[in-house]
């Protein structure tokens, strides 16, 4: 009787580190991937700040440039 409650001890203490180990294994795989992911939104979220920032530079230029126009225009009729 001792040798089989040995035997299933055993069994079920190698069934549970085989599980520990396969969920730990797994976390850590987990934790990889959603630190990947996290370094691609960052990259992400720099270029759309870029970009945010070169529209409004544009705006500002096509504001200005609209201002030049409207002078330049001015002294075309200015001279006539």
């Amino acid at each position: 009787m001792t040798t089989e409650l040995i035997t299933s001890i055993i069994g079920v203490l190698g069934s549970f580190l085989g599980s520990l180990a396969g969920i730990m294994i797994n976390t850590k795989l987990m934790n990889y991937r959603i630190e990947q992911l996290e370094k691609k939104v960052d990259k992400h979220n720099k270029v759309v700040d870029r970009v945010y920032n070169l529209e409004k530079h544009t705006a500002v230029f096509d504001e200005d440039l609209k201002v030049v126009n409207h002078r330049i225009s001015d002294l075309e009729l200015y001279h006539k």
